[in-house]
This record gives C-alpha cells, structure tokens and sequence, in this order.
C-alpha cells in the first residue's frame, strides 16, 4: 500500500501520519505493507525567490537556515523513507560525456556498491553499537532497491553527491531498523562518524549534502527556525504557504508530482498496489490514474479529497467534466465526513465507478481533516478495499 500524504505536509507531519498508518494496519492486521510518497520536499511549493514578492518578508520571515539545520532536517526525512535522496538522484541532470575506453560512472558507482566490503575499523564501529546485522541489512536491501539503479545513471565522473546520499541512506536504513527492534537510538555524532566512514570508504569525503539534494529541505529547515506566528505578513506567509501553495502548485504545472508518483509506484512493482491517498494526494492519484493505465495499480482509496469538485469545476487536468472516469481506472473507493468541507463526493459527479462511503470523525472542521486515521471505521473500509 503506497501513501500518498495531502497538502502542506512536511517532513515532521509526514513521519507522524506515516507512523499511525503502520501501527492500525498492524493493529487492524491488513494484509498490506506500507509505502511512502513523500513529495512534498521534492515537489511542494516554497518561495523560490526567498520571498521577493512579500513586502516586508525580510523583516518578517524565517532566517535563513545554517548548514547544520538544513542537514537535520535532511535526516528528519531519511529516518521515515531511507532511499529518499536516492529518489532525488534520479531527477539530477546529467552533465557527464563518455570517455571512450573507460568505464562508465554510472557502472563504476554501481559495481563499487555491488562489491562493497566495509574496512575492519567500519565493521568494528557497526558492532560496537549493536549495528552489525542492520548495516548489512541495509547493504542487502540498497543493493536490490530500484532506486539505486535509478539514481546511477545520473552520476557525474566524480560522483560525490552520490556517494554521500548511498552512504547515508544505508545508516539510516540500519538505524531506524535497529530503532524498529528495540534497540536505542545512537546519538548524531555516531551517526555521522558511521556515515563519514563509509563516505570514505565508497570513495567520497565529508559530511555534506550538495545543492541539489538540500534545495528541498531548506523549506523545512526554513519552517523549523522560523519565529512563532506574531501577526506579521511574513510569518503568515511562512506558516500558510505550504498548504495553500501545494494545491496552486499542482493545479498550475502539476507534470513534476505526477512524475514522482510514478516513479513511487514503479518502485513497487508488480504490486498490487493499493493507493492510500489524503486530501491533496487524492486529486494527485485521481488525476494520474485518469490519464493512462498504471501497471500494478490495484485499487485507489482517498480520504477527505478535492479530487471530485475538481472534476465537477472542470479544473481536474486529467479529466474534464463530463468525461467519464476510463475503463481503465482502478475500483475507486472515496471516504469522507461532512464535517470536514475539504471532503466531498464523487458518486453524484463521476457515477458508479466511485464508491462513496460516509465516516463520522467527531471532530469539528480543521480537526476533522486529519482525524480519519483514528476512526475504526475507516480502517474496516479499508480492510475491505484491500481483500
């Protein structure tokens, strides 16, 4: 089951829901495991311009933020989904050109992770931790993730960056592993001791993150130094923009969310694959599914979407009212509660091929949008979705 989480959600809020998602799949025992689709770094709006086009942002705004927060929040994120800048990787432009003769980088990189040894010192560093079975786990799984294939194709003769993010995607991968089994988490000076020696090791140095991959955390670093709400245009700007602007964001040019839906459900394959998609991610899912058939796409369950009003108001991209919903389309499941008015119906719109079903939350409007996930009755829906 691949999540794909709505509007204005940002790392901390990701990990949080995606959390609560595994623990009443375990709870309810569905027969599915739990995927993300994190793109609101990647693809959610920001102010590209640093608030330009705010008067009086500057006075008013976040503070730029210092490498070492940009880089916690880096790791805010791969704590929750491991391969997440190899995913990145995979949009980098690529820049090289082929040396007849020589071994290209990308299978250079690729065969150095292939057959990757760690030294005496790194294997005793792992085991002094309690880390040594994760950190080959770790191996074992980037090794054979898609992912890795993926982001090696865009390496540079000297792929730095890349090796960096390989390097801290397998210790975050055995970390949260080692966190899943019981084990405490190490402190981030370990963390990146670990990480600076298998940087080395992998033929790369230091610590950092070049600007590609930070560019899309410097909002979420951005978000986590700015002052508290004051009133001030700025702030409001800081504290709103994400929301509302995910949602112009995808409406105006939405070509970039689609492609790294695809590229989530590709990872999948050959499934099935069932779509757990909230508010924003729903007229995400919707207007991709609508588009062409998507090997492997089982089923589409949304929650608290936009995705029908959109279709009715003739601003659903995908497809335009009165175009049915394709034949191609997956068995559509759409929940929602009256009380949340983000939330709306799609049987009365786009006919049987919705299955509309009602939940009450209890929770008044903006609670009751982000209070599916406790509701019993939800989870049941679901189950029932996915047998």
């Amino acid at each position: 089951m691949l999540f794909v989480h709505g509007t204005g959600v940002r790392a901390a809020g990701y990990t949080a829901v995606l959390s609560l998602i595994e623990q009443q799949v375990q709870r309810h025992r569905l027969p599915a495991k739990v995927h993300g689709c994190y793109w609101g770094e990647a693809e959610g709006a920001r102010l590209r311009a640093g608030g330009a086009s705010i008067p009086g942002y500057g006075d008013s705004g976040g503070r730029e933020p210092s490498d070492e927060e940009q880089i916690l929040a880096l790791w805010s994120v791969l704590y929750t989904d491991p391969w997440y800048e190899l995913r990145l990787l995979r949009h980098m432009p690529v820049t090289r050109s082929a040396v007849f003769g020589r071994e290209p980088p990308s299978r250079q990189l690729s065969r150095l992770v292939q057959e990757f040894t760690p030294s005496p010192e790194l294997t005793a560093i792992v085991a002094e931790h309690g880390l040594a079975h994760h950190f080959d786990d770790a191996f074992a799984a980037v090794r054979v993730a898609p992912e890795l294939d993926q982001a090696t194709v865009t390496a540079p003769a000297d792929p730095l960056e890349h090796r960096r993010a390989i390097a801290r995607a397998v210790v975050a991968f055995a970390l949260t592993s080692a966190e899943a089994s019981g084990q405490p988490a190490v402190d981030g000076a370990t963390r990146d001791l670990i990480v600076k020696r298998l940087t080395g090791e992998l033929h790369g140095h230091g610590l950092g993150a070049g600007e590609f991959l930070l560019r899309p955390v410097k909002g979420l670093a951005m978000h986590l130094v700015t002052s508290k709400l004051t009133g001030d245009r700025g702030s409001i700007t800081d504290a709103a923009a994400p929301a509302a602007g995910d949602v112009l964001r995808f409406l105006a040019d939405g070509d970039g969310a689609r492609r790294y839906l695809t590229r989530a459900i590709d990872d999948l394959r050959p499934g099935p694959i069932y779509l757990l998609a909230h508010s924003l991610g729903g007229i995400m899912c919707v207007d991709l599914l609508a588009r062409e058939p998507i090997a492997g796409v089982a089923g589409l369950v949304t929650i608290g979407s936009q995705a029908p009003f959109l279709y009715e108001i003739g601003a659903l991209s995908g497809l335009v009212h009165p175009r049915p919903l394709p034949d191609h389309f997956p068995p559509w499941l759409n929940i929602y509660d009256r009380r949340d008015i983000l939330s709306y119906v799609g049987a009365g719109v786009l006919g049987d091929r919705v299955t509309d079903l009602p939940v009450d939350n209890g929770q008044p409007f903006p609670q009751s949008h982000s209070a599916y996930w406790a509701n019993p009755a939800v989870w049941a829906a679901i189950g029932g979705a996915l047998r």
